[in-house]
């Protein structure tokens, strides 16, 4: 039985160790997705590619890559690789066509992804004697039972608290003082803001020790704050849905320098989001990933659109990835949620009032980002439906989006034209 509070032997292993394992479980999951997935089998024999054609690591430069135009495709289950039978679960993230992004697991996968998160949170300092507080939300979103299946794993005491409720997620951090939290880093400020208000200003004695943040970019120095105000050691993990959910990557304690990808289970490339040639280490591009021991629904090359870079292993062997600089697609991270504009759009269309013009605005709220939306009625409409018209379309958000947002309805002419591309989004956070 393996002893999850002690380092797994891959972890130190040697590189040429590591590229073994990786070049064996990249050949089976080649093979896994051309005979079980017909998707894969088609966009392989259109680039006139097969399994048996992979006789080096260098070689998955060969296979096509996956977008999630592909998965969206072949919406609901068409990207499994068992029968639904074997399917035990599945989670969705976002998409831009009303319909979300489906991952399947089989019981193995889960375990497999416990296991991870189980190394994440040793990886940043847990143990079976901690009491771990799970701030992400559960749901069809990965990351509250990611990190839930995770610490129980470990054998750490789980508070499954999910989001919101932010003053009872107070009275539990007091009552039950757990010392690792795993949350957002923007939700994590706000509870941070509430027990201040407590303690007279002061939260740095806080029986939290560790916080594990993901699901959103932070900066360095909201790490910084963070630690400062909350006495604790703020790390980075990393993940999404489609690759497996979060623990795709985690920052080890002892050096803080950047998630550890665990590249014995997923395989991560650099390549130029334009061209898509691949980079070489060090250089900034885009992240894509292979996935090297899914069942259900193996990744072939997945394109994840996050700009950053690969970095030398120094905690573990394997290699780190940089702080995410950025994306190469259109898509907005709000508290967690991925939006992409054309969601909001379909929205609005729904709406019988409201003309196609609008614009989104995100901006930083105390600690938490808000989005406004500010659409115009058709030229017909009769003002007097502002209200009723601000309520649906802000119900319609929530409902089939994930997030509140603020509704702003202009007279027809008020949203600004353009010549070429118009600006749908501004994004004032960074200002």
């Amino acid at each position: 039985m393996t002893d999850f509070n002690q380092l797994e032997a891959i972890e130190t292993a040697s590189v040429d160790e590591l590229r073994t394992l990786q070049f064996e479980r990249m050949k089976w999951t080649l093979e896994h997705a051309y005979n079980n997935v017909p998707m894969y089998k088609k966009k392989f024999d259109e680039a006139g590619v097969h399994p048996s054609d992979f006789k080096c690591l260098e070689d998955i430069n060969k296979f096509p890559y996956t977008t999630k135009q592909d998965l969206r495709d072949n919406y609901p289950f068409g990207t499994f690789a068992v029968p639904m039978k074997d399917v035990v679960r599945v989670h969705a993230s976002s998409g831009t066509t009303g319909k979300p992004t489906v991952v399947g697991y089989s019981q193995r996968d889960i375990d497999t992804w416990a296991t991870i998160v189980a190394r994440s949170i040793r990886a940043a300092g847990g143990s079976s004697e901690d009491m771990i507080h799970v701030a992400y939300g559960y749901g069809l979103f990965t990351g509250g039972l990611g990190a839930h299946y995770g610490a129980e794993k470990l054998g750490a005491t789980v508070v499954p608290m999910s989001g919101g409720q932010t003053e009872k997620q107070i009275q539990l951090i007091e009552d039950f003082q757990p010392t690792i939290i795993m949350v957002t880093p923007s939700y994590c400020l706000n509870l941070l803001d509430q027990l201040e208000k407590k303690h007279g200003g002061d939260a740095s004695n806080c029986s939290l020790k560790i916080g594990i943040f993901g699901a959103e970019p932070w900066s360095d120095s909201m790490r910084e704050e963070i630690e400062r105000r909350l006495g604790i050691k703020a790390l980075d993990i990393y993940g999404l849905s489609e690759v497996m959910g979060p623990g795709v990557a985690m920052e080890c304690a002892e050096t803080a320098d950047g998630p550890t990808i665990w590249e014995d289970h997923f395989y991560p490339e650099i390549i130029d989001p334009l061209s898509g040639s691949v980079m070489p280490d060090g250089e900034h591009g885009e992240l894509v990933f292979t996935s090297l021991t899914k069942e259900a629904m193996p990744v072939i090359r997945y394109r994840t659109r996050d700009l950053t870079r690969l970095l030398p292993g120094t905690a573990r062997t394997m290699r780190r990835m940089d702080k995410i600089t950025g994306r190469s697609d259109d898509m907005l991270i709000i508290r967690g949620v991925n939006v992409f504009p054309s969601q909001i759009e379909e929205q609005i269309l729904e709406v019988a009032e409201l003309s196609p013009h609008y614009q989104l605005e995100v901006v930083k709220k105390g600690n938490l980002d808000t989005m406004t939306v500010r659409v115009e009625l058709k030229e017909a409409a009769n003002t007097a439906c502002y209200d009723k018209v601000e309520s649906q379309l802000r119900h319609r958000i929530k409902t089939m989006v994930g997030i509140s947002t603020n509704i702003d309805i202009l007279p027809c002419g008020k949203i600004p034209r353009s010549e070429g591309k118009a600006q749908r989004v501004l994004d004032l956070r960074q200002a």
